[in-house]
């Protein structure tokens, strides 16, 4: 009799895990072709699970539930839209629900880019509800809980993945607040000597590097230059605070005309910084701002791929301007 019961209890086991080798290994067909997941930010994945099973996507939503809880998957499920296109199985289903979809839509915003070309960017999405669309900065700013403060430079570049149907509002807050955190994080990391009173006199500077060079090699020095200049009261005099400054004046170059016109960002004609940052810096000017390298430089020139010369005196800049810059043009 205990034989038959040892017997009768492991070909129940065997039967247990053949069936649960089925449920979660096996392939399911789709009910359509392709076959949409949405995962909305505060869904979970029971409620996941129970949608999946109600269109016959999964034979068992408890199966996958405990599956995902036994695997940590249930911590790691990310929102957005997944397209399935042939038969799948559940841990399938699973492993992309927690490593995120390439299928979900995404606005990328790029370093250096301004405030108003983040907001074109986000009009030509077509799966994002144009809540924002006609409203004034300060208005979107309000919105964002940060009413006294221009928007230029308060979003930080990066891609955002989006739900389709989401409002372009999610996504400027979710990029107004990944720059607070990396602005807290170089602010809390920078030098000490740093010329800068508050968090934002720092992204303003971070705003001047992003669009003096791309190199990431030179930006600790173009920091240095311009963190040397405010120390001794130097202008900055950095043509892409002018640029800012000219606005829809500016048709590829700046003359003496423009170098001579006095504006609130024409850093020839006034000393500091600019009111307010000219562009969304990224992580590197971020970290460049707060931590220019010791240096003694004063002046520096682009001399081709991107690099920058850098001088400490006017003599050795004007040689270094001879030498790139006008037996270029020669």
């Amino acid at each position: 009799m205990r034989i038959l019961f040892v017997r009768f209890f492991a070909a129940l086991l065997a039967a247990a895990a053949l069936w649960l080798a089925w449920v979660v290994i096996v392939p399911v067909p789709l009910p359509a072709t392709p076959y949409n997941v949405t995962v909305g930010p505060n869904r979970t994945l029971s409620q996941v699970a129970r949608a999946l099973e109600a269109d016959g996507v999964i034979r068992n939503r408890w199966v996958m539930v405990a599956l995902s809880r036994m695997t940590g998957a249930d911590r790691k499920v990310k929102a957005g839209l997944y397209e399935f296109s042939s038969p799948v199985a559940m841990w399938e289903i699973l492993k992309r629900l927690a490593e995120g979809s390439p299928d979900q839509p995404s606005v990328t915003v790029i370093e250096g880019w301004t405030f108003r070309q983040f907001r074109q960017a986000l009009a030509r999405e077509p799966g994002l509800v144009q809540t924002s669309a006609g409203w004034s900065e300060s208005r979107i700013m309000a919105e964002l809980g940060a009413s006294n403060q221009a928007a230029e430079g308060m979003f930080f570049p990066s891609t955002y993945f989006y739900t389709p149907g989401a409002s372009d509002l999610e996504v400027l807050r979710r990029a107004y607040r990944t720059m607070q955190q990396n602005l807290e994080s170089a602010w809390n990391a920078r030098k000490e000597d740093v010329p800068y009173a508050t968090p934002y006199e720092l992204l303003t500077m971070a705003s001047l590097i992003e669009k003096e060079t791309s190199k990431d090699s030179d930006r600790p020095m173009v920091s240095s230059v311009f963190a040397n200049r405010l120390k001794i009261g130097m202008r900055l005099q950095t043509d892409p605070s002018v640029i800012y400054g000219m606005g829809e004046r500016y048709q590829g170059r700046i003359g003496k005309e423009g170098l001579r016109r006095d504006t609130p960002y024409n850093t020839y004609t006034r000393s500091g910084l600019p009111p307010t940052p000219i562009a969304l810096p990224g992580a590197a000017a971020l970290h460049a701002a707060a931590n220019p390298v010791e240096s003694r430089a004063l002046y520096f020139v682009a001399k081709g791929k991107g690099e920058s010369h850098f001088s400490e005196t006017l003599d050795e800049h004007n040689a270094a301007v001879r030498q790139y810059i006008l037996k270029k043009g020669s």
